[in-house]
């Protein structure tokens, strides 16, 4: 019998498309077609192709385009894609990319990948990529690794799993008088909120952070959900969970200057991951980890730490691959990034 002919299909309807990611083991919540939306209002134009055959999709990619202004050339970005069922898919996949770079004059195509749902090993995966000419990128853009907790638990065993100093943290904010309110929908006032927050946190810790209305734009539009730890009437720290199939992202999190003592970051996490939990969610997805997980020198150690004394189990990434169609353009390109200090933001 000979197997189906696969084609490449373009999706316009946002339930086919987000009903098709979900028949993939892990899809990823920046393949989902709100987070197309999103970016589409920040300066990138999005497609997203399925490859069918026999009515079943074998791969799926969610690409945003921007012009590469002033340059008569553009870039591609398949945030955590391409989505495949198996190692022919995920070919094929990369395929696609490739031509499809090639046909509307890219620099380059970027391609990341989920690091917890792979189609094959990450030595496969790096040994395709680099047979066909993708390179690890300079510019990475999501976080290459991550750490997850399975959520397939009772409140007992999702303790247990906690070091004893993560759960002391949790019984102490509450017996301080912490409480954790939920905001879902994100109203315009705790918008406001969260960004005061975040802000505070990006100055005290040193990272950089975008302008208020983008993280309004993405909480909205991702129908995210803010956890906000109070004690009195005083805020000290929040953050904010996106979700999409049965995972959970903990995609960001913020904290005042004073107030720490009282431990609300312990007792937020704990709300936020029975809340996934008791929505259908079966994993909690930390969003980012070092580059090792034994990496003590590592900006992200302290992070780290804070996220594996939970239980979080550490996932190793393939990170940034790109395919540039003309070479020379590509390192012409990035040479020029670099003397302007410009920053790839996906």
């Amino acid at each position: 019998m000979q197997a189906p002919e696969a084609r490449w299909v373009r999706v316009n309807d946002a339930a086919q498309w987000d009903g098709w990611l979900c028949t993939f083991a892990a899809p990823h919540v920046l393949q989902s077609w709100a987070w197309g939306v999103l970016k589409s209002r920040w300066g990138w134009s999005v497609e997203r192709w399925a490859l069918i055959a026999d009515d079943v999709p074998r791969a799926c990619v969610q690409l945003l385009r921007r012009n590469a202004k002033p340059l008569p050339f553009c870039v591609l970005y398949a945030p955590k894609g391409p989505l495949a069922r198996d190692a022919q898919a995920y070919a094929a996949a990369l395929a696609w990319l490739e031509a499809r770079a090639r046909a509307q004059r890219a620099i380059w195509v970027k391609a990341d990948g989920d690091p917890a749902a792979p189609a094959l090993t990450l030595a496969d995966q790096r040994a395709v990529l680099r047979a066909r000419g993708w390179r690890f990128s300079p510019q990475q853009v999501q976080f290459r690794n991550t750490a997850i907790t399975d959520l397939r638990k009772d409140d007992a065993a999702l303790l247990a799993a906690m070091k004893p100093k993560w759960r002391y943290n949790i019984r102490l904010a509450e017996r301080r008088g912490v409480r954790v309110r939920l905001a879902r929908p994100i109203t315009d006032a705790d918008a406001a909120l969260l960004n005061a927050l975040y802000a505070e946190t990006a100055q005290r810790d040193g990272f950089a952070i975008r302008e208020p209305r983008y993280y309004a734009d993405v909480w909205r539009t991702m129908d995210a959900t803010a956890f906000i730890a109070e004690r009195g009437h005083e805020v000290l720290a929040a953050l904010v969970l996106l979700t999409f199939g049965a995972r959970a992202w903990y995609f960001y999190g913020m904290s005042r200057n004073i107030g720490r003592e009282h431990m609300p970051n312990h007792l937020l996490q704990w709300h936020a991951m029975r809340w996934a939990r008791d929505q259908g969610c079966t994993v909690y997805d930390w969003w980012g980890a070092p580059e090792r997980e034994d990496d003590a020198d590592h900006p992200l150690s302290g992070v780290w730490r804070f996220k594996q004394g939970f239980g979080a189990q550490f996932v190793e990434g393939i990170g940034a691959w790109d395919y540039a169609p003309r070479r020379w353009l590509y390192a012409l390109y990035l040479r020029w990034q670099r003397a302007r200090g410009a920053m790839f933001a996906g």
